[in-house]
């Protein structure tokens, strides 16, 4: 059964110009439009949603800051990281938001256990955590029932710029990454992964 998802394999890819590609995607797509799901990774950056504060940023370190229309506060992007890009009809599949967040959470949740890792949710706070830290973050905008922006999964990084922020507006949060919880698998297998758990929760 072919999936009801274009799925796009990006590459490394600039941060601005993605965000923008995702704006023009969502304003000029029709009922008729196929849903999207991006994969990628970008060079290093922070994003600061529209409820960011900028005292959430503790350290210039030299690495750019983007001010985008997602929900939540500043984050950070880089290589060694899977970043998903959701464009998807709610209103088509019926989904409400709350749902739709659930939905998501539980991809990652389910690509961790297939590597013995016990994911879990935080309440009042989106993403995935992993014995209290944070290993994937979860960001949306919704317009016209449509949603874009997505989910980061830490792979294979360079966790440092996390210092540098009170990652996700939380002072003091910890950080991790699948290769510190003993993973050697690579992004591009997590990626896999990780599609396939998506697949599973947008037939």
């Amino acid at each position: 059964m072919t999936w009801s998802v274009q799925l796009r394999q990006l590459g490394v890819v600039d941060y601005d110009a993605t965000f923008a590609a995702m704006q023009s995607f969502t304003a000029t797509r029709d009922e008729t439009s196929a849903d999207e799901i991006w994969l990628c990774q970008h060079p290093a950056v922070f994003t600061q949603g529209l409820s960011g504060k900028p005292e959430h940023l503790l350290a210039d370190i030299g690495i750019p800051v983007a001010q985008v229309d997602r929900g939540g506060q500043i984050t950070y992007h880089g290589p060694g990281q899977v970043v998903a890009y959701l464009m998807l009809d709610l209103r088509r599949r019926g989904l409400k938001v709350r749902e739709f967040v659930t939905r998501i959470e539980q991809a990652i949740i389910d690509t961790l256990a297939g590597y013995n890792i016990a994911g879990e949710r935080h309440p009042g706070a989106p993403g995935v955590y992993v014995a209290g830290a944070k290993i994937a973050a979860l960001g949306l905008r919704i317009k016209r029932g449509c949603s874009y922006h997505g989910l980061s999964l830490n792979v294979d990084m360079d966790l440092t710029p996390y210092r540098a922020i009170n990652p996700c507006g939380y002072a003091g949060l910890a950080v991790t990454q699948l290769r510190d919880l003993g993973v050697s698998g690579d992004t591009a297998q997590v990626a896999t992964a990780l599609t396939r758990h998506l697949e599973e929760q947008f037939p």
